[in-house]
């Protein structure tokens, strides 16, 4: 399985048979979405402009919005709903959860969580390998939130998202926050997609990706 990140909390994962998702494609956001990104699948977890841009995408045939089991060649997407804030979802509505299954890994795509870590939320998030976290803050959690769930979850693998870059609009934070309250990290190469299973080591890897400027 490898991963491409294009920025905010958009995402392509490619299956090794060649199945491609892209989560929670955006725009407005001080940058762009690269054009011609092609995709079989896209989820997105709520209906905000900067995660339902799908018409930039090409060759979508599902847009998965509802926490409901899909099951795509050899993709396995389920989702469930939490909230966008910490107000039982009265500031910012709904968000969803989707964990993507193939080759064997297990992907949580976190969305624009905005719920503190509690156990109700954590065992719906089980034992992902991967988790695909927002850390910004304003929106969603912030950094310290966000390592609340690492810790709880303890994935092999953390990919934050969702963080302000220098050529960001939107008020939320860089990645350093989150990136300090850890003692390794591992910057992955930019406009490289990355194979997960080169990452996977005992305990949890906090992965760092710049986002991809090209489809």
């Amino acid at each position: 399985m490898k991963i491409e990140y294009f920025g905010h909390s958009c995402f392509r994962i490619i299956s090794n048979k060649g199945t491609c998702v892209v989560t929670d494609p955006y725009e407005g956001v001080g940058y762009d979405l690269p054009q011609g990104v092609l995709t079989d699948i896209v989820t997105v977890s709520h209906a905000h402009f900067d995660h339902n841009n799908v018409h930039a995408l090409r060759g979508a045939r599902i847009v998965i919005t509802k926490p409901e089991r899909y099951v795509f060649d050899d993709v396995i997407i389920e989702g469930f709903v939490c909230n966008h804030d910490e107000n039982e979802g009265k500031l910012r509505g709904k968000n969803v959860v989707f964990t993507l299954q193939t080759d064997g890994i297990k992907i949580c795509h976190l969305g624009d969580l905005g719920e503190r870590c509690s156990k109700t939320l954590l065992e719906k998030i089980g034992k992902p390998d991967v988790i695909l976290i927002p850390v910004g803050g304003t929106y969603t959690i912030d950094a310290l939130q966000a390592k609340e769930y690492v810790d709880a979850i303890q994935p092999k693998i953390v990919i934050p998202m969702h963080y302000k870059p220098k050529d960001g609009a939107l008020d939320i934070t860089d990645e350093k926050p989150f990136l300090t309250l850890f003692d390794a990290v591992i910057a992955t190469p930019k406009n490289e997609a990355i194979d997960v299973r080169d990452y996977v080591i005992d305990g949890t890897r906090i992965l760092f990706m710049e986002r991809k400027e090209n489809a």
